[in-house]
């Protein structure tokens, strides 16, 4: 393989740091409500029935997807793609691998 077909990863942008941190954040905030029982013991309020500690979990199934799927979608933005090899000259010739 030429030197000139490889990519070089130096000249990369490296990643965003804010943006990981927050994904952190997104993805710590679930854990930490979660674990924190004493929060959510409780049998009020109802809510059609069901105690507060049943809906509040069943609640946090929604969250916790949501704050993880946005975790997911920071990381894909503030880390730039990074390939290994260049997919395809102009030509259309695949780089040899």
């Amino acid at each position: 393989m030429s030197n000139d077909r490889e990519v070089d990863h130096d000249t990369i942008p490296p990643a965003n740091k804010g943006l990981l941190a927050a994904a952190g954040v997104l993805l710590a905030i679930p854990i930490i409500a979660l674990m924190w029982v004493s929060s959510y013991a409780k049998v009020e309020p109802k809510l059609g029935g069901w105690p507060f500690f049943i809906w509040y979990q069943f609640l946090w199934v929604f969250l916790c997807s949501a704050m993880t799927y946005t975790a997911y979608r920071l990381v894909l933005k503030a880390r730039p793609h990074r390939p290994m090899h260049r997919e395809a000259d102009r030509d259309g010739d695949e780089v040899a691998r």
